[in-house]
């Protein structure tokens, strides 16, 4: 995993906004555009806006212009980087348990 420490806290930073997470699960069953993201949601368009400026910020979107309209993409890359780094951090609990665990018992 390449990325910089600074570049881990923003996308879990990102991550960590119950709005940026929903707007990733609607993400994922493909393209959408502001318009359709912002449908049946009680959130504005510069709100919506915003938040996706976040996301591709953190690199877990990429915005395209197609037409007048602009078509956020979900980059599952990006997850991807986030569950490697989440599961070296779980390595380490184990090892440092396993450890407590060893000096406890002997």
């Amino acid at each position: 995993m390449s990325a910089r420490p600074s570049s881990k806290a923003a996308l879990f930073a990102a991550l960590g906004d119950e709005t940026r997470l929903r707007l990733l699960l609607r993400l994922g069953a493909g393209p959408l555009s502001i318009a359709k993201l912002t449908a049946g949601s009680n959130i504005t368009r510069q709100a919506i806006t915003k938040h996706l400026r976040v996301l591709e910020q953190a690199r877990l979107v990429r915005g395209t212009q197609q037409g007048r309209e602009r078509h956020w993409k979900l980059d599952r890359r990006r997850l991807d980087d986030a569950r490697r780094y989440l599961d070296l951090i779980s390595k380490q609990w184990d090892h440092a348990l396993g450890r407590l665990r060893e000096f406890v018992e002997h």
